[in-house]
C-alpha cells in the first residue's frame, strides 16, 4: 500500500503556472509567537510581516528565486511542521 503525497495537488498546480528558475512567494498565517520559526525557513531571503489587528496572529511573506518545483515543495515541508501554520 503506498501513502498519498500529500503535496501532489500543489505541486501540479506549481508544475503548470511556473517555469524554472522563477520567483515564488510564500504567504502564510501563524500565530505571533512562530514568526522565528517561520523566518528561519527563509534564512537568505527577505521576509515581511504584518501582525492582525489583534495582534495574536501574523502575515508572513517571502519571496524565494526558486530552481524547481521540488524546492518549493521542500519549503511547505518544512513549513508544515510549524505548529499553527496556515498556508495561504
Amino acid at each position: 500500500m503506498s501513502i498519498a503525497d500529500p503535496f501532489h495537488s500543489l505541486r501540479e498546480k506549481i508544475k503548470e503556472q511556473y517555469t524554472w528558475p522563477s520567483l515564488y512567494m510564500f504567504k502564510f498565517i501563524v500565530p505571533q509567537a512562530k514568526v522565528d520559526e517561520v523566518k528561519q525557513i527563509f534564512p537568505k531571503h527577505e521576509v515581511q510581516t504584518k501582525p492582525s489587528s489583534k495582534g495574536t496572529y501574523v502575515s508572513v511573506t517571502a519571496k524565494v528565486m526558486a530552481n524547481s518545483t521540488e524546492e518549493i515543495i521542500a519549503i511547505y515541508q518544512k513549513a508544515q511542521s510549524i505548529k499553527g501554520i496556515i498556508s495561504l
